[in-house]
């Protein structure tokens, strides 16, 4: 059993980046590079300078939404805050609840739009455990029509509070978003500029798309004290045939398939066999990336700096080796690099 402190570190809070930088691609790239056991230090739109013409990138075309909810308690006035998580066919929402007190079925919330205006009620049918009610929205639009109205940008809490800014709705957001169904972004993606992708493609690379919804579950922290007894959360992803055949002749041909994010990477390894062939694929995956697993599908990552003690850093670490990322991130925090959603980035090859 390995204990979930032996991914702890010491974080200085100002490091946390709040805010994007004004371009995307002028965050810092750490190269660390596992066969040379180096480090090195560069900017995200040196990307293509570390990409080969044989090689394909791989990105995650997930949309955020609007998920973030803001209103309150009809009946007490109280304030209520959610996060959207999913609707069924049948118009009945899942929302992570948040309010002083408690709720209790039947009650309803008024949600709010940006401008502070009523727009939507909100009945809470019942508790599904872990802060999630079942509720049915007083209008019956699409949840998507309905979140563009009454919606704010998911920003994680350790961003602002999750208080969105007018700035948030594009820059939390990948320049190649397009399937929506994201409550937080691929954070990796958001470095990547129209420009830095076009530089790719002019050299050769190959640039293809998934599909994985980030879910719910990027909100929670591992509470287990073993790694190994944390139930991973399930997320929506789609791996088409097309993207399929292009990677496995990317591989054929000796190049190497590098995943944007941790999302990306978590379709490639649900979706290849175990003779490292990749094939079409979709649906929910609860892969929990962590030693002594193998990685079948993936040559390198792009990856932003992640929290102490979650999935994403233990999935980091296995991928790069544990005693090279330890000192990646001591020189990261000593070098001031900024860290998660809108920090800087390491490419691991």
């Amino acid at each position: 059993m390995t204990d979930i402190s032996a991914y702890d570190f010491d974080l200085p809070p100002d490091l946390i980046a709040q805010h994007p930088l004004p371009n995307r691609a002028d965050a810092r790239l750490m190269i660390v590079d596992r066969r040379q056991q180096t480090i090195d230090h560069a900017h995200v739109r040196d990307l293509a300078d570390y990409i080969e013409d044989t090689d394909c990138v791989v990105l995650n075309d997930t949309r955020v939404i609007p998920a973030r909810l803001d209103g309150y308690r009809q009946e007490t006035g109280g304030h209520w805050s959610g996060l959207f998580v999913s609707a069924d066919e049948h118009g009945i929402w899942e929302v992570l609840s948040k309010t002083r007190g408690k709720l209790r079925a039947g009650e309803a919330v008024v949600l709010r739009d940006r401008r502070s205006v009523d727009r939507l009620q909100l009945k809470m049918l019942a508790n599904l455990g872990g802060g999630v009610w079942a509720a049915k929205p007083s209008r019956t639009e699409s949840h998507l029509d309905l979140l563009s109205e009454v919606g704010r940008v998911p920003l994680p809490p350790y961003i602002r509070g999750g208080q969105m800014e007018a700035d948030d709705i594009d820059r939390y957001q990948t320049v190649y978003a397009e399937s929506p169904g994201a409550v937080a972004a691929p954070t990796a993606g958001l470095h990547l500029t129209h420009r830095l992708l076009q530089s790719l493609e002019a050299k050769g690379t190959d640039i293809c798309h998934l599909t994985l919804h980030v879910g719910i579950g990027t909100f929670r922290p591992i509470a287990a004290e073993a790694i190994e007894e944390h139930t991973m959360h399930k997320e929506w992803g789609e791996l088409t045939a097309e993207t399929a055949e292009r990677l496995n002749r990317c591989r054929q041909e000796r190049g190497r398939i590098v995943a944007v994010g941790t999302t990306s990477v978590r379709v490639l390894e649900t979706a290849v066999r175990p003779d490292g062939i990749l094939a079409a694929w979709s649906g929910d995956t609860d892969i929990f990336i962590r030693p002594p697993y193998r990685f079948r599908a993936v040559d390198a990552l792009l990856t932003n700096f992640h929290l102490p003690k979650s999935t994403l850093l233990i999935l980091v670490r296995c991928f790069g080796g544990d005693e090279l990322m330890r000192l990646a991130y001591e020189i990261a925090r000593e070098e001031r690099y900024r860290f998660y959603s809108y920090g800087d980035a390491m490419l691991i090859v």
